[in-house]
């Protein structure tokens, strides 16, 4: 199933790709760094990288920015807020917050694959305020209560 969402190549993304899946299996399609020059994260440094892109997600849907799991292993970069949330109706710029986690400094040079786009359908809540919830056998515990590994 694909569904259709309207981009804009912002004018510092115009040469960049568009995010495309890579395999028959991908969930996510790569996000590329729109950067005019090289950028450097040293270990436990955070940026916002340009992608270049905005999107107009339909009602109903929402991109989740993820890491890299190659990037992730290799280098220790992960997303700081991840999944971050791109909502439906924002039209800005999607940047990727990234953090250095690894013991030596990363650059990434443009067009460098920096994280990924994921489209999921998103469902609303409605609150259904009671006195107390139903009785589990896990109750209240939580933070490592079901045991380790």
């Amino acid at each position: 199933m694909s569904i259709p969402v309207r981009v804009t190549k912002l004018p510092h993304g115009a040469d960049l790709p568009l995010p495309a899946y890579e395999t028959e299996g991908s969930a996510g399609m790569d996000l590329r760094a729109a950067v005019d020059a090289p950028v450097t994260l040293a270990p436990m440094e955070r940026g916002a990288v340009p992608t270049g892109l905005s999107i107009a997600l339909p009602p109903g849907y929402e991109a989740q920015v993820r890491a890299r799991s190659g990037l992730a292993f290799r280098s220790g970069i992960a997303c700081v807020n991840a999944p971050g949330t791109v909502d439906s109706d924002y039209r800005g710029e999607i940047k990727v917050i990234l953090v250095n986690l690894g013991d030596e400094p990363v650059t990434f040079q443009r067009g460098d694959r920096i994280a990924q786009l994921v489209v999921a359908p998103v469902v609303r809540v409605a609150w259904d305020e009671v006195a107390g919830l139903d009785v589990t056998a896990r109750g209240t515990g939580g933070f490592g209560s079901t045991g380790r590994g």
